[in-house]
């Protein structure tokens, strides 16, 4: 921390300071200025302003809506027993659930933009992950605002634009905050502009809403135990909120839970991209496997597992898929599967929504790219993606021997889904493992203040968002962009009620 007798003068002045500049952030800056329009606010946004929104501008928009509580509650409770959420902050939590759908509304309206109840990109009016715990009575509907991609974020974004006190500091990442060293008491923040570095007060208090650690490859080795993964968001979360209240004295919660809350995903990550793409979960056809380490089929590929965002029940207990354990990983397809089905998804993540990439629907400009291998014979594809011959032309017989029988013994695929891998040329892809987002950070409790090591809050500290989340285990469909916009909510208002600090 810097202390606040280093500081000799202060270069700027606000009421509030928000690192960050995702949707938790602006639910903080407009529930802050809506409860007292007169309050001066500025967001420190790390990103240039054509890469800002986080990984709720690249989210698949998806918000969950509830019409009651209690079983929202016990829905989560029961997602959540590997690691229970505090009582006293996942009744609230579910309280604000209930409430929260006018609130969206009225964001969409004020942005001129549609608020609907489904997906947008699916006629599933509700994404039910886990219905052996009461998903379907917990979840009225899956709901989100158009149009997709970034629906959510673009109307947030235009409710920002319409508050002209509401000031952005694109470029301007949060390096440090200003504290008493005795107290923990906050009273700005150091933060970077022009490669310089300025004091900025905060007169009531500063939120941290800067996301998590996705992008950055040594925290996920060593916060999680992940070698090699992708960020499906954006790249620019590599964890500095998280040290930034480490430092500051905050307790840290679930930077390793039982698991990915939202998954670890297959995907491909090309030479030169830090991010990846995530591979497409809607099929035409089905004439493909996925091999792991020994040139093996290791899961039921087929199985809609974007439904439970990539977890898998073993031993009673719903885990992760095993793509990052069983690495490398290739996905071996046939020529029907090749020219029916386009890869990727592209109504979310950072690559085509940001980045602009469009992939080719045949995928034949990535196959001359060389990030796809193209072979005459299974034999020969397997040269090419460094595989024993042999092994693989094994592997490929025994799964067309299954769709012959019309029975997957080993994986229990669908018999609709059991097409032969026959029509040549054979394609092989990488499949690298895509992660959606971290949710560890420092603890918080309902009202989104940080709390010490001895579960006190830190006076004038706040965080929301993905950062933090009081997600354990398991993750509902529409249940982090909700939950950043009530911790970005409560932030905001608890800040509204503080005085400003003197000295």
């Amino acid at each position: 921390m810097a202390s606040l007798n280093s500081v000799k003068q202060w270069d700027q002045q606000y009421d509030l300071v928000i690192g960050g500049f995702g949707l938790a952030a602006m639910s903080a800056a407009i529930e802050a200025h809506d409860a007292d329009p007169n309050l001066s606010i500025l967001i420190l946004e790390k990103a240039p302003e054509a890469e800002t929104g986080g990984n709720s501008r690249v989210a698949g928009q998806s918000l969950l809506i509830t019409k009651n509580a209690k079983v929202l509650a016990e829905y989560q409770r029961k997602m959540s027993v590997a690691n229970p959420i505090p009582e006293d902050m996942l009744v609230p939590w579910s309280e604000a659930m209930e409430a929260l759908e006018p609130w969206i509304q009225e964001r969409a309206a004020q942005a001129g933009a549609q608020y609907i109840h489904g997906t947008g990109f699916s006629e599933r009016d509700a994404v039910l992950e886990f219905p052996e715990f009461g998903a379907r009575e917990a979840v009225h509907c899956t709901a989100t605002i158009l149009p997709l991609p970034s629906g959510v974020y673009l109307a947030f974004r235009e409710n920002i634009r319409q508050r002209p006190r509401i000031q952005i500091a694109y470029e301007s990442p949060v390096r440090d905050l200003i504290q008493d060293p005795d107290t923990l008491e906050v009273f700005g923040v150091v933060a970077e502009q022009n490669g310089a570095r300025v004091n900025i007060r905060a007169n009531k208090g500063v939120v941290m809403a800067t996301g998590g650690f996705e992008a950055n490859l040594d925290m996920q080795r060593n916060y999680f135990g992940l070698s090699n993964p992708a960020p499906l968001g954006t790249p620019h979360n590599t964890g500095d909120g998280i040290k930034i209240l480490q430092k500051a004295g905050a307790d840290l919660w679930h930077m390793r839970n039982q698991g990915q809350s939202g998954g670890i995903w297959p995907g491909f990550k090309p030479e030169g991209f830090v991010n990846g793409f995530l591979r497409n979960f809607f099929w035409q056809s089905f004439s493909w496997i996925e091999v792991d380490a020994n040139t093996e089929r290791f899961y039921n590929e087929t199985a809609e597992l974007q439904l439970t965002h990539y977890k898998e029940k073993k031993h009673g207990h719903w885990v992760d898929t095993p793509h990052y354990r069983a690495q490398p990983v290739h996905m071996i397809f046939d020529h029907n599967t090749c020219q029916y089905n386009k890869l990727v998804v592209e109504v979310m993540s950072w690559n085509p929504v940001v980045r602009g990439y469009q992939w080719s629907d045949d995928n034949s400009a990535e196959i001359a790219k060389g990030w796809i291998q193209k072979a005459d014979t299974i034999e020969e594809l397997a040269v090419l993606i460094g595989r024993d011959p042999a092994k693989l032309r094994a592997e490929v017989d025994r799964y067309n021997a299954a769709c012959a029988a019309g029975n997957d013994e080993a994986f229990g695929r669908n018999p609709l889904t059991l097409q032969p891998i026959a029509q040549g040329p054979f394609y092989g892809v990488r499949i690298d493992p895509v992660i959606v987002c971290t949710g560890g950070g420092a603890r918080r409790n309902i009202k989104s203040e940080v709390l010490d090591h001895a579960g006190q809050p830190i006076p004038r500290l706040y965080e929301a968002g993905e950062m933090g989340s009081m997600f354990s285990d398991l993750y509902q469909n529409g249940s982090y962009l909700t939950e950043a916009m009530i911790s970005g909510r409560a932030a905001g208002r608890g800040i509204v009620g503080l005085k400003n600090w003197e000295g």
